[in-house]
């Protein structure tokens, strides 16, 4: 009698999506990037990566996302943070991973650096290398200002790239809807229409500083976990780019504060559009008015966990 193959070992790690509840972007730096601060909150809407052995790294998608526009070669992020990851433990295997996406695609939301996040802790656990919490960190700075972040979930403050972070306190839940657009917006070209607009503007408006802060503000109403007071505080300073390239974005933000949500916020680089409702209920009825309104709708809350083993 042959004894059956042992089963394949899969290792099964969820990462979340993020929003970003407070954003300031500094000057253009020589280099032709900004520093920003920014508040980050990751969302209960989660990002499934299953790792099994392989002999060269491959990556393939699943899940109510349509990823028929993603790479699957080399360039694709998850992929190349396995490779980082193999690089650095000198590890000389492969892997093969299927991606379950949840997170909107060019979204503004951290779908790519969640799944960047997911692969470090699946292949660190699959293949044995024990890297610490520290180390995964560092390598995720590597791959893109998102993807530390993402790794550690809850809600940080992140300057620099905004891969430089620090835990924030936050107590309670924040409940969010998220209407998601039919179309993407670049981050580039975000950015590069902000420093447009500053230019366009030099008189007008205040000299953007190099090194931005988060508002103090913004930190006391998360530590209250209050969501009517970090409503009035709600800012990013990609909302105004992404508004002009993206003008039906503004009705957006319009429709949903009449609908009830305390404020409406562009997330991160865009195009999806966060609500901020007073509780699960609010939540609800602004996901039911949105949803009639023929909007894509998800809701979601947070702070939760970042990246983390489900089983394997």
């Amino acid at each position: 009698m042959t004894a059956a193959a042992p089963p394949i070992r899969v290792v099964h790690v969820t990462a979340p999506g993020k929003i970003n509840v407070f954003m300031k972007v500094g000057a253009l730096l020589e280099d032709g990037y900004h520093d920003v601060a920014t508040a980050y909150q990751a969302l209960s809407i989660l990002e499934h990566v299953r790792a099994r052995p392989a002999d060269d790294f491959s990556v393939s998608f699943s899940g109510p996302i349509d990823t028929s526009g993603l790479a699957v070669d080399g360039s694709n992020l998850a992929i190349r943070a396995a490779r980082l990851l193999a690089r650095v433990a000198d590890y000389r295997g492969g892997v093969h991973l299927d991606i379950e996406k949840h997170v909107p695609i060019a979204g503004g939301m951290g779908g790519g650096s969640a799944d960047a996040a997911a692969t470090l802790v699946a292949c660190d656990h699959l293949w044995g290398t024990n890297l610490g919490r520290d180390e995964l960190l560092s390598l995720a700075a590597e791959l893109g200002a998102d993807v530390p972040f993402a790794l550690m979930g809850g809600t940080a403050v992140g300057t620099g790239r905004g891969d430089r972070l620090s835990p924030a306190l936050a107590q309670g839940t924040f409940h969010w809807v998220l209407v998601l657009a039919d179309v993407g917006l670049s981050t580039p070209q975000v950015y590069s229409e902000l420093d447009e607009h500053r230019e366009r503007h030099v008189h007008d408006i205040a000299p953007a500083v190099e090194a931005p802060t988060v508002d103090v503000e913004v930190l006391q109403a998360l530590r209250a976990g209050d969501p009517h007071q970090l409503a009035e505080y709600l800012h990013n300073d990609l909302q105004a780019p992404a508004l002009h390239l993206e003008p039906s974005l503004s009705r957006t933000i319009e429709e949903g504060e009449r609908a009830g949500a305390l404020s409406g916020i562009v997330s991160g680089s865009g195009p999806t559009v966060a609500f901020l409702a007073a509780d699960a209920d609010a939540a609800l009825e602004l996901q039911v008015a949105l949803s009639a309104g023929r909007h894509r709708v998800i809701r979601a809350t947070g702070p939760v966990h970042g990246a983390r083993v489900v089983s394997g």
